[in-house]
């Protein structure tokens, strides 16, 4: 049986930063698995028309490898594929990735302090530690409609873009009014014969202040590193003052508010489509959306803004509550991810015998730290639960997990632990004073439903408070927080008392 001393789960942003920084620490016996073709993971499989990314590019990129070629202040699918990809090639860890390969099962065995894995090849392997950065943004989420199975048309997911249907001159429906579909609607605008968007809640969205990047900018970014540094720094801090009207005081968001509505104007002079299209909860309930094009096209004569819920689809049509009957081509569902519930969870089984998933049905998704999960050794998640973010840049966090899960490898290395488990009280502790600090935050008070929440209303996705507090609180392993083991005998230490965050 092949082993490995790491096994890292994904090829996005989080499994190569997790691979090339395990390399630069010395820990070149590793092996990263993707179930795809390639790395990009999110930005990979997301290819619909439109696809861009609302945070600016300086700062949706490592810390370590800036990019000078960005062709805008907002970087387009293609362009963050390609970095990563640039990344990847440059990086000398891809003779350790093992693509179109996925976790059957991963089961911890405490006897031999190791995991033992199951692939979708055949191959078992084990490994001291799972580190999974299979991200949250990765399986795509089905709507529950009666009749959709039914449908005769074209239907896909928007993260599963089917290339080689022509749209162009069709009837199409679009489901959803989230990230996406602003994206795409006004795309499919262009082209097609009439558009149905059927929108469940309407979405806050602000002006794109995108951009080109011109040629005097890109040779300082190319030749004074500075300079984009600057450029990076500025961004960032200028985000983390959205937080504040985050988690502290939603009326602080106001400026946004002014600017969503002030887009809402602009771009729909009808007054019964504006009404449509005009949240009714405070701003940042959801997440904010950014777009210059998708209201002007929502008040374009080939698109319908459809708000009655959806009774059921027939084979050729969707039919609303009002018994309405809107025919169609082509079924584009945009409903978003499973990110309260993560798949690869249904597939980990801990020390006690059950899965991730089993562990979490009661309480939902809790870690400690976003990171290690009580009755789980040796597993490190990366975006893990509570290190979501509305405000900025996934990267940063997920290069603080980074940070914390080599220096827990390096702290296990140097004290001979053969694994390292969070306390029970430690990781209650922790997650409680993420849910005190929740109960304040606009995303449970603005007066919404959203994929932030999970079923039992308790957000389990998103990190409460600043990124540099979240940096700062992972700066160091610290393995006072856990029971240790080492080899032989298996000695585990004496339990302490919670710590909080």
């Amino acid at each position: 049986m092949t082993h490995v001393k790491h096994l890292v789960i994904g090829a996005g942003f989080a499994g190569l930063g997790m691979a090339i920084k395990l390399d630069e620490a010395g820990e070149s016996d590793f092996l990263v698995i993707e179930k795809d073709a390639g790395v990009g993971g999110t930005w990979r499989a997301n290819t619909y028309p439109g696809a861009a990314c609302d945070v600016p590019s300086q700062l949706y990129s490592y810390s370590f490898a800036p990019n000078p070629s960005w062709s805008m202040s907002f970087s387009p699918q293609p362009e963050i594929e390609a970095y990563i990809k640039r990344v990847a090639d440059s990086s000398g860890v891809l003779d350790r990735f093992r693509f179109e390969t996925a976790v059957e099962h991963a089961a911890w065995q405490d006897d031999d302090q190791l995991w033992q894995v199951d692939l979708s090849d055949g191959s078992r392997l084990t490994a001291q530690t799972l580190i999974s950065g299979s991200g949250g943004l990765s399986e795509p989420k089905l709507p529950d409609i009666d009749g959709i199975e039914g449908f005769q048309g074209e239907v896909f997911h928007s993260a599963r873009w089917n290339h080689d249907i022509d749209l162009t001159g069709k009837r199409v429906a679009v489901i959803g009014t989230g990230a996406s579909a602003i994206q795409i609607v006004p795309e499919l605008a262009k082209v097609v014969d009439h558009l149905d968007l059927y929108q469940r809640t309407a979405p806050y969205v602000i002006p794109r202040n995108d951009r080109r990047y011109t040629g005097l900018e890109k040779l300082a970014f190319r030749h004074l590193p500075l300079v984009q540094r600057a450029y990076r720094t500025a961004i960032y801090w200028g985000r983390e003052m959205y937080v504040p009207g985050f988690t502290l005081e939603p009326k602080l968001a106001w400026p946004a508010k002014r600017l969503a509505l002030g887009n809402i104007a602009k771009g729909i002079k009808d007054p019964e489509l504006r009404a449509k299209v005009t949240p009714d909860y405070e701003i940042g309930c959801k997440r904010i959306l950014i777009s210059n094009t998708y209201y002007p096209a929502l008040a374009s004569d080939t698109v319908d803004v459809v708000t009655d819920p959806i009774a059921k689809i027939t084979g050729d049509a969707v039919v609303t509550a009002d018994g309405t009957e809107r025919p169609i081509d082509v079924l584009i569902v945009a409903t978003g991810f499973f990110t309260t519930e993560q798949p690869i969870a249904s597939r980990i089984t801990g020390r006690t015998g059950a899965t991730l998933a089993e562990t979490w049905r009661e309480t939902g998704m809790v870690a400690y730290k976003g990171t290690t999960v009580h009755g789980f050794p040796n597993l490190f998640q990366l975006v893990g639960p509570n290190t979501g973010l509305g405000h900025s840049s996934m990267v940063f966090m997920i290069e603080s997990q980074i940070a914390y899960v080599v220096d827990a490898i390096r702290t296990m290395d140097r004290d001979g632990y053969s694994s390292v488990e969070p306390h029970r009280d430690v990781q209650t502790s922790w997650n409680d004073d993420l849910q005190r600090r929740m109960q304040r935050t606009v995303w449970n008070s603005g007066g919404c439903a959203s994929w932030y929440l999970d079923d039992q209303g308790r957000n389990t996705t998103l990190w409460p408070r600043a990124t540099f507090t979240f940096r700062r609180l992972l700066a160091q392993f610290d393995p006072s927080a856990y029971a240790v083991s080492t080899p032989d005998p298996i000695q585990p230490l004496p339990t302490r008392e919670g710590v909080s965050a």
